[in-house]
C-alpha cells in the first residue's frame, strides 16, 4: 500500500467515514471509494463496478470484484448507539451494546443521572436530547434509543431523530403511551411513512419486565434490523 493511500485511509477512519480500498491484483494499483461515489487513487473502475463496491460498503463485506480482477476491502466505522435517558435500562443496555461492538453515547440533561459513576468509560452528554442529536448527526450506521418518559425530552428527540438517516429509532413506553406520542408527532407534521420508522414500544415482545430483560429485548430487535447506507426499509411492529 502506498504511503499516500495509507494516509487517506487512516484519515477516513479517524473521521469515521465508511470507505472501501480497491486493489487490482495484477499490478497492485489501488483506489479508495467512499459512499458519495468518490474514487481516489491510481486505478479506474466503471459505473457498474462502483455500484457493486457501494453495495459491499452497505453490506459491510470485503470480497473480490470483477471475476477476481480486484479485491475490495471495506473499512466501516463502528455502529453507534445513542441512548436518550440515563436510566436503569440504559445501565444494562450500554455494556451489552458495547459487547455487540457498538460505540455508545448516553444523553441526558439531568447531570445526576448521566454520571461517570453510573456509566464508567462511556461518552456522556448533558445536552438536551434534540441538541445532542444535532451535534452527533446520526447516520445510517447509528441507532437512536429513547428511554425517557417525559414528553419535554421525548418529543424533541424523536422529531430530530426522524430528520436523520439513523437506521434504527426506538422509543420506550406502553402502547398507549406510544399512541399518544405518535399523535403529537402527527400534529407536528410527520406523516405515517415517517412515523413507521419508530420502533415502539422499543424492543421485541418477549415479556420483558426488569431493566436487564428490556435491554435484551431492545438489543435483540436492533440486531434484527439490517443496516443500509442509502435507504432503509425498517421492520415495524404489526
Amino acid at each position: 500500500m502506498h504511503n499516500e493511500t495509507l494516509t487517506k485511509l487512516l484519515h477516513a477512519q479517524d473521521k469515521k467515514v465508511p470507505v472501501a480500498l480497491i486493489t487490482k491484483l495484477s499490478d497492485g494499483s489501488q483506489a479508495i471509494v467512499d459512499k458519495n461515489k468518490t474514487v481516489d487513487g491510481d486505478l479506474t473502475i466503471n459505473d457498474q463496478q462502483l455500484e457493486e463496491v457501494l453495495g459491499y460498503i452497505r453490506d459491510d463485506k470485503s470480497r473480490s470484484l470483477g471475476e477476481g480482477e480486484y479485491f475490495v476491502q471495506v473499512f466501516n466505522p463502528k455502529l453507534r448507539m445513542i441512548v436518550i435517558g440515563a436510566v436503569h435500562i440504559a445501565q444494562a443496555l450500554a455494556p451489552m451494546a458495547e459487547l455487540a461492538n457498538f460505540e455508545v453515547t448516553i444523553v441526558d440533561p439531568r447531570g445526576f443521572f448521566a454520571s461517570y459513576a453510573r456509566f464508567p468509560d462511556l461518552k456522556l452528554m448533558d445536552d438536551w436530547p434534540d441538541e445532542a442529536l444535532i451535534k452527533l448527526s446520526p447516520d445510517t450506521r447509528t441507532a437512536v434509543v429513547k428511554l425517557t418518559h417525559d414528553p419535554k425530552l421525548d418529543d424533541p428527540a424523536l422529531e430530530e431523530a426522524l430528520k436523520t438517516d439513523a437506521f434504527y429509532i426506538a422509543s420506550l413506553g406502553s402502547r398507549k403511551t406510544h399512541s399518544k406520542r405518535l399523535e403529537r408527532l402527527r400534529e407536528k407534521g410527520f406523516d405515517e411513512k415517517i412515523l413507521k420508522r419508530i420502533n415502539g414500544p422499543a424492543g421485541l415482545d418477549i415479556g420483558a419486565v426488569s431493566p436487564s430483560e428490556i435491554a435484551i429485548s431492545i438489543l435483540a430487535e436492533l440486531t434484527a434490523v439490517t443496516v443500509s447506507y442509502t435507504h432503509l426499509t425498517l421492520p415495524t411492529k404489526a
